[in-house]
């Protein structure tokens, strides 16, 4: 394997790849938070927990990550802030079209990225998902008892672990 072929950069994909890739992370995490139906609260403290997930891409090791996460979080001040608390509308919809889009991108991935590239993007998308669904508590009273992630949020996780041909099951 040469150099080249180990190392790839952002102009390897189109720019309709780039998007997929780039959009993903914060659609993540509006599916992730739309998994089990919340109170605003919770949704919120859901999709604050995904903002500080996708901001860790800063300091992968994976070039492609920290790219992706680059163009996802700036230290700009000027830029409106983004709603912190986000869900579908149609719950099973959006979720459904996130999850074509994760197995869209790691078709893009296979053929594009270096296998480190892939694998650190892949784990990047777990690990939002993770934060995002273990933010908030669900059931409960009054913030007592309930559990950190819900049945319908581990389905969640590993509907999006297979959509990237991951065999580990988060429906634990």
């Amino acid at each position: 394997m040469t150099s080249q072929t180990q190392h790839r950069d952002v102009t390897d994909f189109t720019p309709h790849e780039w998007q997929l890739l780039v959009e993903l992370p914060e659609r993540v995490v509006i599916a992730a938070t739309s998994a089990e139906a919340d109170g605003m609260r919770r949704t919120i403290d859901e999709g604050l927990a995904g903002d500080r997930a996708i901001e860790t891409g800063r300091h992968s090791d994976s070039p492609l990550v920290r790219r992706v996460a680059a163009e996802l979080w700036t230290d700009d001040d000027t830029e409106a802030p983004r709603p912190a608390a986000v869900e579908f509308n149609d719950r099973a919809r959006g979720v459904a079209d996130v999850l074509a889009a994760c197995r869209r991108v790691a078709d893009v991935l296979a053929a594009k990225a270096a296998p480190a590239d892939a694998a650190a993007y892949r784990d990047w998308i777990g690990a939002i998902a993770d934060r995002v669904c273990a933010a908030a508590r669900s059931g409960g009273f009054l913030g007592i008892g309930g559990e950190a992630v819900s049945a319908a949020e581990r389905r969640f996780l590993a509907e999006l672990a297979a959509a990237f041909g991951d065999p580990f099951d988060h429906a634990r």
